[in-house]
């Protein structure tokens, strides 16, 4: 039977995250972190709080702080999308653990809706990371190793004829413009038919919505497009529990819910936590809950009495 950690503790996990110094603030263009050589699953960013206005909606927020909305929501479970509450403070989920997957050139986590782009500037890596929209359910984003085979602006979109079928309005072929899906960039993959593109439905970023191709908002894709070229190599991943070691703390990052097979889900963070290196105690109960909750953010699961 699982143990139940008290809520002031598990406050205390987040808190402790929510006041590490910043590493990046991975939405802003043109800032890039540094990933430290030899490192393995690294805490990156801060979380920040906001204050909702009257009228707002999640989307509208994670829309105007370049967070995608899956992740908004999940690191805010209690609010409500649509009328979150004017006054309410929001966490602001920019805290992230990298993956220990990434590779230079680009790594996509479906699990978590995430665009990660790797490249050295001498001899330091750098990192910028940008929420993504996906494939919706029966259109997956297909998983695997590819390269960017060609770049284009301002593409028009040839529609897909399963996609006619069900909508025999759309033309063979849609220009460029504002009712171009695609929006203004488009970074062709080595499998055919998909690619990392911009979009003129914006709200959709961070949640499952393309047919298959990876959507970027629409200054993201245009400063990722300056930044990589023809050859770029693109690995994607479904990786929903991510671990890492910082200032002697255990912090895991969980992108689902425990669902149908927490045991499944606890074997696969073990594997993750062993795979940091840690050597210290683990706090069962923290673990846990974070699983059951599926946050998306990283939180404590070492135990109390190693916090600073």
């Amino acid at each position: 039977m699982p143990h139940r950690l008290p809520i002031c503790l598990y406050l205390v996990a987040v808190l402790v995250l929510t006041s590490l110094p910043c590493q990046a603030w991975y939405h802003l263009p043109g800032e890039a972190a540094i990933i430290p050589e030899g490192s393995r699953g690294v805490l990156m960013g801060r979380n920040r709080t906001y204050v909702i206005r009257p009228g707002e909606t999640l989307m509208e927020i994670a829309r105007s702080h370049g967070l995608g909305f899956t992740a908004l929501q999940r690191a805010n479970p209690e609010f409500d999308a649509w009328s979150p509450g004017a006054g309410r403070e929001l966490l602001l989920p920019f805290a992230f653990l990298l993956p220990s997957e990434v590779e230079p050139g680009i790594t996509i986590n479906l699990a978590e809706f995430r665009l990660y782009h790797v490249w050295r500037e001498g001899a330091r890596r750098r990192v910028r990371v940008y929420p993504t929209g996906i494939g919706s359910e029966g259109y997956d984003t297909p998983q695997g190793r590819f390269t960017i085979v060609n770049k284009i602006v301002n593409p028009s979109w040839t529609v897909p004829p399963s996609i006619r079928a069900k909508n025999p309005l759309l033309p063979a072929v849609v220009p460029p413009g504002p009712n171009n899906p695609l929006g203004e960039y488009w970074l062709g993959l080595s499998i055919p038919g998909y690619g990392i593109h911009g979009t003129n439905r914006p709200f959709g970023i961070g949640r499952r919505i393309s047919h298959g191709c990876v959507r970027l908002y629409p200054a993201d894709i245009r400063d990722l497009f300056g930044r990589v070229s023809i050859g770029t190599p693109v690995r994607i991943i479904h990786r929903p529990i991510k671990a890492a070691i910082h200032d002697d703390q255990l912090l895991v990052e969980v992108h689902t819910l425990a669902g149908p097979d927490p045991e499944g889900l606890l074997a696969e963070a073990l594997t993750r936590i062993r795979e940091t290196g840690w050597t210290g105690p683990l706090d069962r109960d923290r673990l846990d809950l974070a699983l059951r909750q599926g946050l998306g953010i990283p939180v404590v699961v070492s135990p109390p009495d190693r916090e600073p």
